[in-house]
């Protein structure tokens, strides 16, 4: 088998049908679609029974209870055969033709992965969004890439599903997701990737069309599910304690950190009442628990309102020497 596509799905019965017609457009022979229904509790299902007879290559697995995103990943991983692996979500969708072009990609470049853009749809609305990588079809080292600090890097452009896999590096362990989170569960995902892997390249694809703002998304809730990226960083932190590199990379997973905490400040109103309160608790917590010399140098490169947000829930905090 040359390609598996993992697609999990959780009650997207609405979508399913588009993501399901897309996988027929991209058929061959030696590709196989591993179909992971999360024991949805509405009609997807039937929808995927529906498609699997007649789509080639489908495998419908399910587990005996709902693991979430990161463990239905786990689940198609663990039952996928290819030689090359991607991934798709249950609402989302790829143009004509595009596996085979990304395929395509990654054995001409003769690399561990292959990172690609996508075009974003909000409605009718549809915009193409660029992996921060400028430098595109040639190999480079993904270590290299995640930095520097105070720049986008391909460490914030997380979406699995923007890309192509080894499987080598399923066998190094740099494909599974860590379970248990509910949201953010790409972020320690593509910092683990760019420091296990050896080289990548990134090439201009644009034929995976990503739906936000439907009520299907984890992006859209408001409950206690979007504190779990409190976790995902803190996972991303422990990573890097054993690194080689830890002192240089540090300062980019603290500053990248800070910018979230940030962001979800920001969106508070937008959580139930008793989230958000957590949310300061846990992101004061969360500060204490930083290399504070790190931390120091992040507040300082920051822009002043930015900067203001993590002062603010610092304010409360024992002074905490550095490690």
């Amino acid at each position: 088998m040359k390609l598996s596509v993992i697609v999990p799905f959780y009650n997207v019965q609405a979508f399913a049908p588009d993501t399901l017609r897309s996988l027929a457009a991209n058929t061959r022979a030696d590709f196989e679609f591993v179909l992971v229904d999360d024991c949805s509790t509405d009609a997807t299902p039937a929808v995927l029974e529906q498609y699997a007879r007649t789509l080639p290559g489908a495998v419908v697995v399910r587990p005996e209870h709902n693991r979430g995103l990161a463990g239905a990943r786990n689940v198609g991983l663990d039952a996928a055969r290819g030689e090359y692996l991607t991934f798709l979500d249950g609402d989302d969708w790829v143009g004509a033709g595009y596996l085979e072009q990304l395929l395509d990609a990654v054995e001409r470049h003769g690399c561990d992965f292959v990172r690609v853009d996508h075009v974003q749809v909000t409605g009718s609305k549809r915009q193409i969004q660029k992996a921060p990588q400028a430098r595109r079809d040639e190999v480079l080292d993904p270590r290299e890439s995640i930095l520097p600090a105070d720049r986008a890097t391909m460490v914030d452009y997380p979406y699995a599903w923007a890309g192509i896999y080894h499987r080598r590096l399923l066998d190094r362990g740099a494909l599974h997701f860590d379970e248990g989170l509910r949201t953010a569960e790409d972020r320690p995902w593509i910092w683990r990737l760019h420091r296990l892997a050896d080289s990548y390249a990134v090439t201009g694809l644009r034929g995976v069309f990503y739906r936000r703002a439907v009520a299907t998304s984890l992006t859209q809730v408001g409950d206690e599910r979007q504190l779990d990226f409190i976790r995902a960083f803190d996972l991303v932190l422990e990573q890097l304690a054993d690194d080689p590199d830890a002192d240089r990379l540090l300062g980019k997973a603290i500053r990248t950190y800070c910018a979230v905490i940030v962001h979800h400040r920001r969106n508070a109103d937008r959580l139930e009442r008793d989230v958000a309160r957590r949310l300061r608790t846990l992101s004061a917590d969360a500060l204490r628990r930083m290399p504070q010399n790190h931390l120091v140098e992040a507040i300082a490169a920051m822009d002043p309102e930015r900067a203001a947000v993590i002062r603010r829930l610092r304010s409360g905090l024992a002074p905490v020497a550095a490690r």
